[in-house]
C-alpha cells in the first residue's frame, strides 16, 4: 500500500474540488495548435521528458507515468539538491486530454499533489495546465514561508515554456 503524506489522494483530477488548508496553484499555458503539437506535448509530459528538459532530475520506476509508478524528483545542481519522492496517483490518456497527477510520499519537503495536463480544445488550441495543492512538511519549507508558493508558480511557468518548445520542435 502507498504511504502518501496527505489524505486527499486524487484531488487534482479534473472535477474534484481542491482541498482546504493548502496553498493552491493553477497555471495554464498555451502550447500551440493542432493534433501533432498535442501528441508531442502529451508524450513529453507522460514520459518525464518535460521535467528533465526543465532541468529537474527524475528517477522513476517506469518510463511512462501510470498509477503506482514511484518518482524521485531532484531539484538542484547535479546530484546536490532537494529530493522529492512521489507516486503517480492517476493518468489520463484520452483523445483530447493527456497527463497525470502525483502525490507526495514520506521524505518529500511538502505534503500534497500536483498534476500536469495537456488538452486539445475544440478550436485546435493546445493548453498545458499545472494544478497543485501543498503545505510544508519539513522544517525548511515551513521556514521558507511564502517563498515556497512563489517558487512553485515560477516552476509551473517554466514547465509551460519548456513544454511549448518541446512540442513545437516535434512538428
Amino acid at each position: 500500500m502507498s504511504d502518501f503524506t496527505y489524505p486527499e489522494v486524487g484531488a487534482t483530477l479534473e472535477g474534484a474540488p481542491l482541498p482546504d488548508g493548502y496553498a493552491l496553484l493553477r497555471h495554464r499555458t498555451p502550447v500551440g495548435t493542432g493534433p501533432d503539437v498535442f501528441a508531442a506535448a502529451g508524450e513529453a509530459v507522460l514520459t518525464w521528458r518535460m521535467h528533465r528538459a526543465a532541468g529537474v532530475g527524475v528517477t522513476a520506476s517506469a518510463d511512462r507515468a501510470a498509477p503506482g509508478v514511484r518518482v524521485r524528483v531532484l531539484l538542484g545542481l547535479g546530484r546536490v539538491g532537494l529530493a522529492a519522492p512521489c507516486e503517480v496517483v492517476w493518468t489520463l490518456e484520452e483523445p483530447a486530454r493527456l497527463g497525470f497527477g502525483y502525490g507526495t510520499l514520506e521524505g518529500h519537503p511538502e505534503r500534497g499533489e500536483e498534476s500536469f495536463l495537456v488538452e486539445l480544445a475544440d478550436d485546435g488550441a493546445v493548453w498545458f495546465t499545472v494544478t497543485a495543492f501543498s503545505r510544508p512538511a519539513a522544517w525548511y519549507t515551513r521556514a521558507a514561508g511564502p517563498l515556497v508558493p512563489l517558487f512553485q508558480h515560477r516552476y509551473a511557468r517554466r514547465l509551460g515554456r519548456v513544454l511549448r518548445k518541446l512540442a513545437n520542435a516535434e512538428k
